[in-house]
């Protein structure tokens, strides 16, 4: 402060002809001491009272203090009765910028609102989103844990907050060590001054407290009590904000420049020199006049020789902001001293007097200066009296001979454009963590694409488990609340991340199951052929004609379409297919148990018309035979005729039975025709099983009747054994299910009825003759 008011009064353009005084006092870190000069600043009380009339220049214009927030709330809520400017440079709290409450407060030290955006701009670049907080119990500290709070809970939570004894306490201290280890945060962020924050420093050096990271405010991010040698296990690679560093060219030389004085009241100089050169002053007025065995100080040794904190200038901070506080006053005062006559800011358009200038006419420029320092800063104040938001990144370092050191690791400018305040080196950062990287500090990992996030019961947001996504939702970010459902033709792939098309499943001529049931057929219609080419070369035998070759010829057709029929069913459906499959079922099927009937009737009708006077033959011949086929085949086609042209079937894409799949499959449209087709056949096979039951006994050469019933047997059995079987078959199954049904029926009647006659046309051609069956009848008779 000396050696700013100094340089001022020495340059010519600022203040000319005007010579700046002071006062200076020491506040003793005590809130009455500090009440105490701020009211003898503004009262004058060391001066003799002359001029009762109240009239002329103030004792002060303006005072530069107080360093802390609390001090300076008390003293600016005095100061601001008489609109006396206090401009602080590094009182920081938050509460400061109401103008109501303090209108004549401003400072060179950014607000803790801006302190805590910084630091949760860094939070947020390393995504630190679980941390702990530590304030100090004062207004410094409460304000800016209100603040940092609520601007964590915006993207993250805040795992414990704590406040630290204004009087040191063992036991409190003790009990914030217990929250600290018990805790999972792995970054901590403390809002104190040095002195309030060593005592929990130490007790974590004593229990050797590591792996966290502590992010330091200004109040204590500087300080080189706590950054020693001895803490740097602990706190080694703390980030902390620090005030803006500055320049000031020519103070190291100001300050080397202080020798000791005789003068009684200001004995800090030879206290210094004391302490400085490890000597004892023993001339001077008020002090030891025994040396102790200490050597006796001359107040000519060299100081330039000395390499103390007092006069290393590199890192200037707290003291660049008081040089920029002296400078904010002089440039205000420099301005209304340039007011002109008429133009003023003040009632009539009129300016100050400066020889009668009062503090309120100095707060108004005050309020609008405007300048650049020889650094290179601007210097202005906000509507709040908040300095321009300027903060540096400092990261704790061990130097070269083994010290603590800060270093510059970044900056953060409120003025930047958004996304910009925060610009880091990384490559300079120091982690006191495993493989000198940023540690993860977060209540649970983050959910991936796939998964949502799930709340745990009673823990705060940040603290949850990952649920996968249910099988047809997915998520495609990180950390997703909920799962989404996919539209109707997509489902969610396995990880659950994309909706990708539903496969469509069907039964295949590609797949097993398809090509089997496709050989299958094909070889059933083969050997059906077969038969049927076996029957027409022996169709002049007695076997063939003794079991009406007609209509095992019309028959053997009827299981070669009855095979075939089942290929309709194979492959993806298509409208024309779907109408024919259970048409071309239905009319095969009624086609070949109607000649399997007629033929029963006809052994019936054969076994009576041997009886004496009955002649029942000539009213059922062949004639008759096919016009019965016709018939019942007719019904059966009407049957299927009435279906289709009421409710078709149509080919249909199912996605209720099976969420993951589309099962393409064709809807029979009417429940009522496919049972109707489905009970004719039935009819017509229990008749014909009814009848050829009844004439099993009958003698051998007519003994076709056995086969039927065995095969009516087999075919009964198969279809009742499909219902259930087809009902409760998912997808392509069902249609597998009745191609089964249809194979094995056709196979149970082909066998059956064709294989006793084949195995005597074929392998025993001896007993296919008239003799040998009529022999056959004579023995039985």
């Amino acid at each position: 402060m000396a050696f700013a008011i100094e340089e001022i009064n020495r340059d010519p353009a600022l203040l000319p002809n005007i010579t700046l005084g002071y006062r200076l006092y020491d506040n003793c870190v005590n809130l009455a001491v500090a009440l105490q000069a701020a009211t003898a600043l503004i009262s004058g009380e060391d001066d003799s009272v002359t001029d009762y009339s109240c009239t002329g220049t103030p004792p002060v214009l303006a005072i530069v203090g107080d360093p802390s927030s609390t001090h300076s709330i008390a003293i600016s809520r005095i100061l601001g009765l008489f609109r006396v400017p206090m401009v602080s440079y590094y009182a920081t709290c938050s509460c400061l910028s109401n103008r109501k409450e303090f209108p004549s407060f401003f400072r060179t030290i950014p607000s803790d609102a801006f302190q805590v955006k910084a630091m949760v701009q860094i939070l947020r670049h390393y995504g630190w989103t679980w941390v702990g907080v530590i304030a100090s119990d004062d207004d410094y500290g409460q304000s800016a844990i209100k603040s940092f709070i609520e601007e964590v809970n915006k993207f993250g939570c805040i795992g414990f907050s704590e406040t630290l004894p204004r009087v040191h306490s063992k036991p409190r201290v003790l009990q914030i060590m217990q929250i600290i280890k018990r805790s999972s945060v792995r970054v901590i962020v403390v809002f104190s001054t040095g002195a309030y924050f060593v005592p929990l420093v130490e007790e974590i050096v004593f229990q050797n407290i590591t792996n966290r990271q502590w992010i330091a405010s200004e109040g204590w991010s500087g300080s080189a009590v706590i950054r020693s040698e001895e803490n740097f296990h602990s706190f080694g690679g703390t980030m902390g904000i620090a005030i803006h560093r500055g320049e000031i060219p020519g103070l190291k030389e100001f300050l080397l420049q202080v020798h000791p004085v005789s003068d009684p009241k200001n004995n800090f100089v030879n206290l210094f020199w004391e302490s400085l050169f490890d000597c004892k002053f023993v001339n001077l007025k008020n002090l030891n006049s025994s040396n102790n065995g200490s050597k006796i100080c001359t107040g000519y040794e060299d100081i330039d020789s000395t390499e103390t904190s007092y006069s290393d200038v590199s890192d200037l901070r707290g003291s660049y902001n008081v040089y920029k506080a002296v400078y904010a006053l002089a440039h205000s005062l420099h301005n209304l001293m340039s007011c002109e006559p008429g133009k003023g800011p003040f009632q009539n358009n009129s300016c100050a007097d400066v020889t009668t200038v009062q503090p309120w006419q100095l707060l108004h420029y005050l309020a609008r200066v405007n300048f650049t320092t020889h650094y290179g800063d601007r210097v202005s104040f906000d509507e709040n009296g908040d300095a321009l938001a300027i903060y540096d990144v400092i990261n704790w370092q061990r130097a070269n001979d083994g010290s603590v050191k800060t270093v510059t690791i970044g900056l953060y400018d409120e003025s930047a454009p958004a996304g910009q305040q925060l610009t880091l080196n990384e490559d300079k950062i120091f982690w006191n963590f495993e493989h000198n990287s940023p540690p993860r500090s977060v209540c649970s990992e983050s959910c991936q694409p796939g998964t949502r996030k799930a709340t745990r019961k009673g823990e705060p947001l940040c603290c949850f488990d990952c649920v996968p996504c249910a099988e047809g939702e997915i998520s495609n970010h990180t950390d997703s609340t909920e799962c989404f459902r996919c539209p109707p033709d997509y489902w969610s792939n396995p990880s659950r991340d994309q909706c990708v098309l539903k496969e469509i499943e069907f039964l295949s001529y590609e797949e097993i199951m398809g090509i089997s049931l496709t050989t299958v057929s094909v070889f059933g219609a083969f050997i059906s052929a077969g038969v049927l080419s076996v029957f027409i070369y022996y169709r002049n035998t007695p076997v063939v004609r003794a079991n009406n070759s007609e209509l095992s010829f019309l028959l053997l057709l009827s299981l070669i379409l009855c095979f075939l029929c089942s290929l309709l069913f194979i492959g993806q459906p298509l409208h024309l297919t779907c109408m024919l499959r259970h048409v071309v079922f239905g009319i095969s099927f009624v086609l070949c148990i109607s000649c399997i009937l007629v033929k029963t009737i006809v052994v019936i009708m054969a076994f009576r018309a041997t009886l004496p006077d009955n002649n029942v033959m000539k009213w059922f011949g062949a004639a008759q035979q096919r016009g019965t086929v016709f018939v019942f085949t007719v019904i059966q086609a009407l049957i299927c005729i009435i279906w289709l042209s009421t409710a078709s079937p149509v080919p249909f894409k199912n996605t209720q039975h099976q969420n993951s799949k589309i099962i393409f499959e064709c809807n029979i449209g009417s429940i009522t025709g496919f049972s109707f087709l489905l009970g004719y056949i039935g009819l017509l096979a229990s008749v014909c099983f009814v009848l050829a039951f009844l004439a099993r006994n009958l003698p051998d050469n007519f003994n076709e009747a056995k086969f039927i019933t065995f095969s009516m047997l087999i075919f009964c059995a198969v279809w009742i054994a499909f219902i259930p079987a087809y009902v409760s078959s998912p997808g392509k199954y069902s249609d597998a299910v009745e191609i089964f049904a249809i194979l094995a029926s056709s196979f149970g009647l082909l066998i059956a009825i064709f294989t006793p006659k084949c195995y005597i046309i074929l392998l025993h051609p001896e007993k296919n003759s008239k003799k040998a069956l009529m022999g056959k009848s004579s023995r039985n008779k």
